[in-house]
């Protein structure tokens, strides 16, 4: 029977404390920091060589579906109650609303450092002591909506220009592309500073802190946040029922993106499945 993953601002008081207390037992078991070390090792950018398939590929979508897969069913391993919750940042959009309350994620971070001072994962709690990083920061860092350069988080309007794009993704299948629904959801868009950085880019930006970069996973929003793009990939699928993950086939010997990007029927690594097994939810789980 499938599970369900709700909204995090639909969680009761008991259904928040269960789902925190499940992440901070990963966190002490020694499983978390290998999500994060997982994430790091798979954040592979455009100019790097080789194959290319957590970002800036058409693989983004269902890489991170078996990747939220992986965390959730650990966390089931712990708590069989516990499932992801997702945040829709175009409907909670304060720094002070859900999922920034101190019996959830808590808030942001002081200003002089960006130091998360309180909820379950500050740092003087001693339960989230930051292991797997690019740099040598030891605590959670946040810096909701970018206190020296503000920007907004993502709009409902936003969203749906990704949304009503029916083709799935198109070459050259990286942040380039040009039109795609996949691109445009990932968020990667053309000029410099804040306006290139659209939808799931954006939100990682507002967050700020440790969720800039490959150890974003350090941050246990990051798990909401992509939730909840699986959610609109779910929802694109069910409104474009006659398109599918793209590309169909490898691109062909002489392309730029010969052997970079993963084809629907190609072993999505680090797992032994394919993008199209991952199109769909398998009847594991539903969102409220």
């Amino acid at each position: 029977m499938a599970y369900t993953r709700k909204s995090v601002s639909a969680l009761t008081a008991t259904e928040k404390r269960r789902f925190v207390e499940a992440l901070l037992e990963l966190k002490r078991r020694g499983e978390y920091d290998a999500f994060v070390r997982m994430h790091i090792d798979y954040y592979v950018a455009d100019g790097e060589g080789g194959l290319r398939t957590a970002h800036m590929a058409p693989s983004f979508l269902p890489w991170h579906r078996r990747f939220l897969l992986d965390l959730e069913e650990a966390l089931r391993r712990v708590d069989s109650s516990v499932t992801i919750p997702y945040w829709d940042w175009t409907r909670d959009r304060s720094a002070t609303s859900v999922p920034w309350t101190d019996d959830l994620l808590g808030g942001n971070g002081r200003s002089r450092d960006r130091k998360v001072m309180d909820g379950p994962f500050a740092h003087g709690t001693g339960g989230w002591t930051i292991r797997e990083n690019v740099t040598d920061t030891e605590f959670l860092t946040r810096d909701l909506g970018r206190s020296k350069d503000p920007i907004g988080l993502p709009t409902k309007d936003d969203v749906e220009a990704a949304m009503k794009d029916s083709v799935y993704d198109v070459s050259p299948w990286n942040s380039t592309s040009k039109s795609g629904f996949r691109n445009k959801l990932e968020g990667w868009g053309s000029g410099q500073g804040s306006a290139s950085w659209r939808t799931h880019n954006r939100v990682h930006r507002w967050v700020g802190g440790a969720m800039l970069g490959g150890a974003s996973v350090n941050d246990p929003v990051f798990w909401l946040h992509h939730a909840y793009l699986d959610l609109l990939w779910q929802r694109w699928q069910q409104r474009h029922k006659e398109h599918r993950y793209q590309p169909a086939k490898p691109p062909a010997s002489g392309s730029s993106q010969h052997k970079r990007v993963v084809a629907r029927h190609e072993k999505l690594p680090p797992w032994d499945l394919t993008p199209d097994q991952l199109e769909g939810t398998g009847g594991v789980y539903r969102y409220a």
